[in-house]
């Protein structure tokens, strides 16, 4: 389905939700309940990450088909930086609301903020302040820049007072009036009269309505300031009405000259999925945005070391909350400490390296963060036990001697490790055996919704995949051990309760 399609789905989603909230909260989570629509809200947020084909989507679905398509909503949303603790198939099948409510905030910002930023629109440049450059603003979270935006707008119209939060900055709907008027003169300035600040607020939102925008929220959430639908509400008057012109010849230079990468480049995918990995440890005060960034201090590494590592570090020696350069490679020297104390191969990294954000040294430290955590969770295993735990398992012959096995890139054995697992979850109409350059992206995002669907959390993307990336694949596998382990221990107690 086109992108815009997704967007006027979601759109139409979104404004319905919220309203069913304060309707009929029952009726709202039953429509969640079969995981059809968490999956496509999922696909909303970050376009093809759920291969619809492995969707359920028969009539009067039952408990199984149901879990099947939750399980895969929810290891899609850990896929794309959702923090999905505690949140199982259950947790949405037995309607507990303020749980359902965290994951659905995550999924919706994600999908109304996916265009805040300046690969979509270079003329966000012009929202650099004095001293920064570019790079300063590729930092910034998408909720960031959205309120650069909005100040942007208000100093334009003459305003001499920004925001700094979507919360009581903005409970008295004047800025949202001065905004909407700067963005589009037909939307007056006549709530600005109004002193009742409900009706003022629900003027705010009929002249959102010329821009194009739904109401889908009410005047109520304006004025109780809150920040979560606020947020949603003012992505939504930039998706429609940005009101930036369009960039000049010297901006889109500047924009090219920064080479922004995209996720799927080499180096760059790897980044992504070492930070989604480390999203879905769940750290209730931290959630990365820029891997390199986030790990300038020391400090978010550290976490990890104590997350997968008990022990590992000593936080005497730690600074939490240093902008002192000197105690932050303090900081940093101890990551390599740990990675000591783990048995890492970090032979010429140092404290520095990961301080000066040097890119090769941080996703060498992390990758051995994300291998050990992922074998320690399977009882210790080594890849060659993964390795033979699936060809014995698919009878592969020739066996696979090595994730670095160029015949996987067509996904052939990852598909064969699924069918013995579950049989009947393998469409093998709908799996290609001649090779092509389609075959190999259609199969490789086929398996990896497939491997979600049966429960595995995985981070790769197809590409990783066609690459042959053995890191990932060995994650890949991983997954899939983890997932058939359980069946087994869950097969063992239904036994043992026979």
């Amino acid at each position: 389905m086109p992108r815009s399609s997704w967007n006027a789905f979601t759109k139409t989603l979104t404004a319905k939700s919220i309203s069913l909230l304060t309707l009929n909260q029952m009726m709202f989570l039953k429509i969640l309940s079969d995981g059809v629509i968490l999956c496509k809200l999922v696909n909303c947020a970050e376009h093809g990450t759920i291969d619809e084909r492995v969707i359920n989507k028969k009539q009067n679905m039952n408990i199984f088909l149901m879990n099947e398509n939750l399980r895969l909503a929810l290891n899609a949303s850990k896929a794309i930086g959702c923090q999905v603790i505690s949140i199982f198939p259950e947790t949405i099948v037995e309607q507990r609301f303020e749980m359902i409510l965290g994951l659905l905030w995550q999924i919706l910002k994600k999908v109304v903020l996916a265009g805040v930023n300046i690969k979509s629109y270079p003329q966000l440049v012009r929202l650099l302040k004095e001293g920064e450059d570019l790079s300063d603003l590729l930092k910034l979270k998408p909720e960031d820049i959205l309120l650069r935006w909005f100040n942007f707008h208000l100093k334009n119209a003459g305003h001499d007072k920004e925001i700094t939060n979507f919360g009581k900055d903005i409970q008295d709907s004047v800025k949202y009036t001065i905004l909407l008027n700067q963005l589009n003169k037909d939307c007056d300035k006549a709530p600005l009269d109004e002193n009742d600040l409900t009706k003022r607020a629900d003027m705010v939102l009929d002249n959102s309505k010329k821009l194009g925008v739904d109401k889908f929220i009410t005047p109520s959430d304006i004025c109780k300031g809150n920040n979560k639908l606020n947020i949603l509400y003012t992505a939504a008057i930039f998706n429609h009405c940005h009101g930036l012109d369009p960039p000049t010849k010297e901006e889109v230079e500047l924009y090219d000259k920064a080479k922004l990468l995209n996720d799927d480049v080499e180096g760059t995918r790897e980044e992504r999925a070492f930070r989604m990995w480390i999203n879905s440890l769940g750290f209730d005060d931290t959630y990365v945005n820029n891997l390199y960034d986030d790990s300038e201090s020391g400090v978010l590494l550290l976490k990890v070391f104590d997350r997968i590592s008990p022990g590992s570090v000593d936080w005497k020696k730690v600074d939490k909350t240093s902008t002192n350069k000197f105690k932050k490679i303090v900081n940093c020297n101890e990551c390599i400490d740990a990675a000591k104390k783990c048995k890492f191969h970090i032979v010429g990294i140092g404290g520095t390296d990961i301080h000066d954000k040097n890119k090769k040294a941080v996703l060498a430290v992390v990758w051995q963060m994300m291998r050990h955590h992922t074998l320690a969770v399977l009882g210790n295993k080594t890849e060659d036990d993964l390795l033979k735990w699936a060809n014995e398992l698919t009878g592969s012959d020739p066996k696979v001697g090595s994730f670095q096995n160029k015949e996987l890139k067509d996904s052939l054995f990852f598909i064969n490790i699924m069918s013995k697992m579950e049989p009947r979850v393998i469409d093998w109409e709908l799996v290609l055996k001649d090779g092509s350059n389609e075959a190999i992206e259609n199969n490789a995002k086929y398996a990896i919704s497939i491997a979600r669907k049966l429960g595995a959390t995985i981070f790769l993307v197809w590409e990783d995949i066609k690459d042959v990336k053995s890191k990932m694949l060995m994650t890949f596998v991983a997954g899939l051990y983890d997932v058939y382990q359980l069946e087994l221990k869950l097969k063992g107690a239904k036994d043992l309760v026979k």
